[in-house]
C-alpha cells in the first residue's frame, strides 16, 4: 500500500538527535495492507482515506524534532487530520456502514486512569498515543483500519469540508473548556469581544466558531493586508488587525480588554508577554500555541501576576481533542453552512494531488510552507 512517511531509525525509533532523521519524507509503497482483524473484538472499520490535511506538526516531525515510530518500525507513517469513506466493517459494528463518511480522532488510550475513562486526549502519562505523530502510524495513506469509538460520522453535504474536521476540533475544545470553567467561576458569563492571534487554519476557525456564539472578534497576525486571510475574516464579521512585528499589547490597547483571547500565533513571545495585557478583567486566556526552539523575551512578569490574581484571569493550555470536540465541531460547520455560505470551502487554498505519484521525493512538496494559503491537504486516491 501506497504512504507517506518519514525515517525513524534511531534507538527504539526515535529521532536522531544529531539531526540525521532531518528532511526525510518520502513516498512508500511497501506499507501493509490493514485488516479488520487488528480489532478482534469485531468492531473494526476500514476506511479508505479520501484527504489528509497537512501542517506544521508535519514539517516538525520531518525536521526529527519529536515523533517515535511505532514498535519494531523504522518509519511513521505521517498524518493525523483525516476525512475519509467507509469500505467495511467488523460483524460488531453498530454505527457504520459502508458508504459512511468519516473522520478520526487522534490519540488513542494508554494506560493512565483518564485513559481507561476515555478521556485519553486529557491523559496523565508521559508517553502518549498519538496517530501519524508519536507511536502510531497516521493517515497519509490509501487505506486504514480504525475501531469505530474513535470515528466520528460526516454528513455528505459536509464532504467538500470534511478534511477541516481535526483542527477544528482544537478550536471546540480550547472553547468549550473556557466555557465550562468561565460558567463555574461567573454564573453570568456571557463574553462579549474575543481576540484571535493568528490567521492560519486555526486562527480562522477559531473566528468562526466564535462569530457563531455572536462574540465579536479582532483577528492580530504579522502581515498588512489586503489578502485573502484578512478578506476571509471580513465576510464572517471579524476585523483584522496587523501589528507588522511591533508589539501587540501596545498595537492593540484601543481594541481591549477582551474576555476571551484564543492564542494561536506560534510565537511565545505573543502567547507569554503579550497577549496577557489584553486580557479584561474575569478574563479567559487559550493557549493553543506549541512554540519549537529556544526562543527568548523580555517578560513584565510582576505585572502579568499581579492583573492576574487580583483580576480573576484564567490561562490555560489545549492540545488534541475529545469526541464530543469533533462532533461539536460537525454542528458548527452546519450551521456556518447556513450563515456564511461558501466561506469553509475557500480555507482550503492549497490541493496537493499525489494521487499518481510514484516518486519517492514527491512528499516533499507537503513541508513547503505556504504563508499566503490557508491549509493545505492531499489526495491520495
Amino acid at each position: 500500500m501506497k504512504a507517506i512517511a518519514v525515517n525513524r531509525t534511531g534507538e527504539a525509533g526515535r529521532p536522531h538527535l544529531d539531526g540525521s532523521d532531518n528532511d526525510t519524507i518520502h513516498l512508500r509503497t511497501d506499507v501493509a495492507e490493514p485488516s479488520l482483524e487488528e480489532h478482534p473484538d469485531g468492531r473494526g472499520v476500514l476506511v479508505k482515506i479520501l484527504q489528509v490535511g497537512t501542517c506544521g506538526t508535519d514539517r516538525e516531525i520531518n525536521r526529527g524534532e519529536y515523533g517515535q515510530a511505532p514498535p519494531g518500525n523504522e518509519f511513521l507513517v505521517l498524518g493525523h487530520e483525516c476525512f475519509g469513506e467507509v469500505l467495511e466493517v467488523g460483524p460488531k459494528v453498530k454505527d457504520f456502514k459502508p458508504g459512511d463518511l468519516v473522520t478520526a480522532t487522534v490519540r488513542r488510550p494508554g494506560t493512565g486512569v483518564l485513559d481507561r475513562m476515555f478521556f485519553h486526549d486529557m491523559t496523565h502519562d508521559d508517553v502518549y498515543f498519538e496517530r501519524g505523530i508519536n507511536l502510531l502510524h497516521g493517515f497519509f495513506c490509501e487505506r486504514i483500519v480504525e475501531h469505530e469509538s474513535f470515528l466520528i460520522k460526516m454528513p455528505g453535504h459536509l464532504k467538500e469540508i470534511g478534511v477541516l474536521s481535526e483542527p477544528m476540533s482544537v478550536v471546540q475544545k480550547g472553547i468549550r473548556l473556557a466555557y465550562f470553567m468561565q460558567q463555574a467561576r461567573f454564573p453570568d458569563f456571557h463574553p462579549r469581544k474575543a481576540l484571535v492571534t493568528g490567521a492560519g487554519a486555526i486562527g480562522q476557525l477559531a473566528a468562526l466558531a466564535l462569530r457563531l456564539r455572536r462574540v465579536e472578534v479582532v483577528v492580530s497576525a504579522r502581515t498588512p493586508g489586503p489578502h485573502r486571510k484578512a478578506e476571509l475574516l471580513d465576510h464572517i464579521g471579524a476585523r483584522y488587525v496587523a501589528t507588522e512585528g511591533a508589539n501587540m499589547a501596545e498595537v492593540l490597547e484601543s481594541e481591549g480588554p477582551f474576555d476571551i483571547i484564543f492564542e494561536s500565533s506560534g510565537s511565545s513571545r505573543v502567547a507569554i508577554a503579550e497577549a496577557p495585557f489584553l486580557l479584561a478583567k474575569n478574563g479567559v486566556c487559550i493557549w493553543s500555541s506549541i512554540s519549537g526552539g529556544d526562543g527568548k523575551c523580555e517578560v513584565r512578569t510582576d505585572e502579568i501576576n499581579q492583573a492576574a490574581v487580583l483580576g480573576n484571569q484564567l490561562f490555560f493550555g489545549t492540545v488534541n481533542a475529545h469526541l464530543i470536540d469533533f462532533e461539536r465541531g460537525v454542528r458548527d460547520f452546519e450551521h456556518a453552512m447556513e450563515h456564511f455560505t461558501g466561506w469553509l470551502p475557500q480555507l482550503l487554498t492549497n490541493k496537493i494531488d499525489l494521487s499518481q505519484a510514484t516518486d519517492r521525493d514527491a512528499p516533499r512538496e507537503i513541508i513547503k510552507p505556504d504563508r499566503d494559503g490557508v491549509k493545505a491537504y492531499v489526495n491520495l486516491v
